[in-house]
C-alpha cells in the first residue's frame, strides 16, 4: 500500500516539512523558536504530541516546549530529566539512522526513570506496524546539525495515521530535527547577542561615567598626578599632568609633556627612581622645578590598562613632602651634629670611623686571600691526577678575594715607606678653662665656635672635623703619611693660636694635638683612645710657656 502511494507520500511529506521549517524561521525569541519546534511536530509532521527537551548548562535535559495536549503541557513543561537517563534511552531500541525508536516491548523498563513522560491512550495494536501507546520515538538534535555535541531531543508520540512512520516519515522527522537544531542555535545566538548588546551598552555607560569620574578626580586632585607611557620608544614620557603637578613644578602641561620623570629627577636620585617598581612602587626623591631648584616629593605608582588588551599606562601620584623632609633632615642633623658649633658630634664621629674599619687586621686579610685562592683552585698536580675537583672554598666573611672593603693600614712610624693612612688628630684646647672662669660661659662658647670655624677652614673637603665635647676636637684626614699628619697638626695649631675677639676683648687659647692612626682590626674606641693618649704625651712634653693662654 505504501509502495503504491510513494510519490504522493514524498510530495506530502516535503510540503509538510517545508511549512514546518518556514514557521521556525518566523520566531523572534528563543522561547518562540522552541514552541514553534513543538508546534511543527504536531501541525506539520502529523504527530499527536510533540515535546522539545533542551540540554541545560549542567548537562541535564529540561522540557522546554510541548504541543498537542494542554493538560500534558502544564504538567511536564519545565521538568528535568537527568543526562544519564536520556543517554540510556538513546542507546536502547532500534536505530533509524539518527532517530531512536523504542518499541513497547522494550520500553516498559523506562516507566519509572526520571525523564518526564506523557502518553496518549489507545487500543492495543492489531497490525504489526501499528503504533502502540507505549512506543517511543526520539530525534536527537546536535549543534550545527550534526556531530556529538547534543543540543536537545525531540520526542514524538502516536502518528495521526496510527502507524509507525515509514521511510519518508522517518527522514522527514530527522531532517526536521536537524533544521530545528539550527533554528534553536540561531535563536540562542540572537538572544546572546541581544544580551551582550544590552550588557555592552550598560558597560559603556558605566565606562563613560567612570572615565568622567576619573577625569574629574585627576584634574581636580589637590596633589600632583601624571600619566606616563609604559612601553615603546616613548617609555616614561609624561602624557598627561594635572594642574596641581604643574603648579608644584612651576611648568605648564604643554612643557611637561616633553619630559619624563627621569629628565626631572635630581641626579643623585636617579637610582632611586629606576629601582621603583611600576605596580605599587613608592619612592621619595627630588624633582626639578622651572627655577632650577629641587623639591622633595613622594611618588606612588600604579598601572592602568586602557582596554582589556590595550596599552598600559603608568599613573603616578606626586605629593609635596618638602616641609616634612626638611624637618626630618633638620632632626637628623641635630641628632648627629653639635648644637653649638654645628660640627659632627661624638656619635657621628664614631659612626664615620666604624664605616671605615673592619674586624680583621690587614695582615690577616692578606693571608686569608691567599689561602682562599689556594683552596679555590687546589693543587694543580692533584687535580691533574683526578684527586681534586672542587671549585669552591669556604672563606671567612669580609675577607674573600672579591671583598670590596678598602682595608686601612697605618704608616710605619720608624720609616717613611710611602704608606698612606687615615690620620686621627685629637685636639685639646690649652687655657680654655681660664677663659670660662674669667669671662663666663658666653665667652667660652664664642671661643669654641671660632675654633671650630678655624679648624674647618684648614682641612680638605672630605675630611671630618668633629667636636667630642667640652674643649676637645677630632680631625679625620684620609690619605696622609706620617709627615703629612704632622704638618697638618702644625697648621691647625697655628690657626688656633691667633687672638679671638670676644665682647671687645682679645683672648687666646693654645692647642695640643695627638696623632693616631685608624687601622682595620681596631675598634673606633681604640682608635680615639690611642690618639687621646698621644695628645696627653704631647701636652706634657711641651713647656708651659707654649701652652699658656688667656
Amino acid at each position: 500500500m505504501e509502495a503504491e502511494s510513494e510519490p504522493y507520500v514524498r510530495l506530502a511529506t516535503m510540503r509538510q516539512l517545508h511549512q514546518a521549517v518556514a514557521d521556525l524561521n518566523t520566531a523572534r525569541s528563543l522561547a518562540d523558536t522552541l514552541q514553534s519546534v513543538a508546534d511543527g511536530i504536531v501541525t506539520g509532521l502529523g504527530y499527536e504530541l510533540g515535546c522539545v527537551n533542551l540540554v541545560r548548562p549542567d548537562g541535564d535535559l529540561v522540557v522546554a516546549a510541548f504541543a498537542g495536549n494542554s493538560a500534558a503541557e502544564s504538567l511536564i513543561t519545565g521538568r528535568v530529566g537527568s543526562r544519564a537517563s536520556w543517554e540510556r534511552r538513546l542507546s536502547m531500541g532500534e536505530a533509524w539512522d539518527e532517530l531512536r525508536f523504542i518499541p513497547h516491548s522494550e520500553g516498559w523498563v523506562l516507566l519509572d526513570d526520571d525523564v518526564p513522560q506523557w502518553h496518549t491512550d489507545g487500543p492495543e495494536p492489531r497490525f504489526e506496524d501499528e503504533w502502540h501507546p507505549l512506543d517511543r520515538l526520539y530525534a536527537p538534535m546536535y549543534a550545527s546539525g550534526g556531530g556529538l555535541d547534543l543540543l536537545g531531543v525531540i520526542s514524538v508520540d502516536r502518528p495521526r495515521n496510527g502507524r509507525r512512520p515509514g521511510a519518508w516519515g522517518r527522514e522527514a522527522l530527522q531532517m526536521y530535527a536537524s533544521q530545528a537544531a539550527i533554528a534553536i542555535s540561531n535563536a540562542r545566538l540572537r538572544a546572546n547577542m541581544q544580551r551582550a548588546l544590552v550588557r555592552l551598552e550598560r558597560e559603556q555607560q558605566a565606562l563613560r561615567a567612570s572615565e568622567e569620574s576619573f577625569r574629574q578626580a585627576f584634574e581636580y586632585a589637590p596633589s600632583g598626578m601624571a600619566i606616563a607611557e609604559m612601553g615603546g620608544d616613548q617609555r616614561g614620557r609624561l602624557l598627561r599632568t594635572n594642574d596641581a603637578l604643574c603648579r608644584l613644578l612651576g611648568r605648564p602641561a604643554s612643557v611637561l609633556r616633553r619630559y619624563s620623570f627621569a629628565d626631572l629627577v635630581h641626579p643623585e636620585d636617579i637610582g632611586t627612581l629606576l629601582r621603583t617598581s611600576a605596580e605599587g612602587g613608592r619612592a621619595e626623591l627630588r624633582l626639578g622645578r622651572r627655577d632650577g631648584t629641587y623639591l622633595w616629593v613622594s611618588l606612588r605608582n600604579s598601572v592602568v590598562a586602557d582596554t582589556t588588551d590595550g596599552p598600559r599606562f603608568l599613573l603616578t601620584h606626586v605629593e609635596d613632602i618638602e616641609e616634612r623632609k626638611r624637618n626630618e633632615l633638620n632632626l637628623a642633623h641635630r641628632a648627629s651634629h653639635d648644637a653649638l658649633t654645628g660640627l659632627p658630634n661624638s656619635a657621628e664621629l664614631r659612626s664615620r670611623l666604624a664605616a671605615r674599619l673592619c674586624e680583621r687586621p690587614h695582615s690577616a686579610v692578606t693571608s686569608s686571600v691567599v689561602e682562599a685562592l689556594d683552596a679555590a683552585y687546589g693543587d694543580l698536580e692533584s687535580a691533574a691526577l683526578g684527586y681534586g675537583t672542587g671549585y669552591e672554598a669556604e672563606v671567612a666573611p669580609g675577607v674573600g678575594p672579591y671583598d670590596h672593603h678598602v682595608h686601612i693600614v697605618a704608616p710605619d712610624p720608624d720609616r717613611d715607606d710611602g704608606t698612606k693612612g687615615l690620620a686621627v688628630l685629637f685636639c685639646d684646647l690649652d687655657g680654655f678653662k681660664s677663659i670660662n672662669d674669667r669671662f663666663g660661659h658666653h665667652a667660652g662658647d664664642a671661643v669654641l665656635i671660632e675654633v671650630a670655624r678655624r679648624l674647618t677652614t684648614c682641612v680638605r673637603d672630605g675630611d671630618t672635623v668633629a667636636r667630642l665635647g667640652g674643649d676637645e676636637f677630632v680631625v679625620l684626614a684620609d690619605g696622609l703619611g706620617g709627615a703629612d699628619a704632622a704638618d697638618l697638626a702644625v697648621r691647625l695649631r697655628n690657626a688656633i693660636i691667633p687672638p679671638i675677639r670676644v665682647d671687645g676683648r682679645a683672648v687666646r687659647v693654645g692647642a695640643s694635638f695627638g696623632i693616631g692612626w685608624a687601622e682595620c682590626g681596631m675598634t673606633e674606641e681604640e682608635v680615639l683612645h690611642s690618639a687621646d693618649q698621644r695628645m696627653y704625651v704631647e701636652k706634657r712634653s711641651r713647656s708651659k710657656v707654649h701652652r699658656r693662654a688667656g
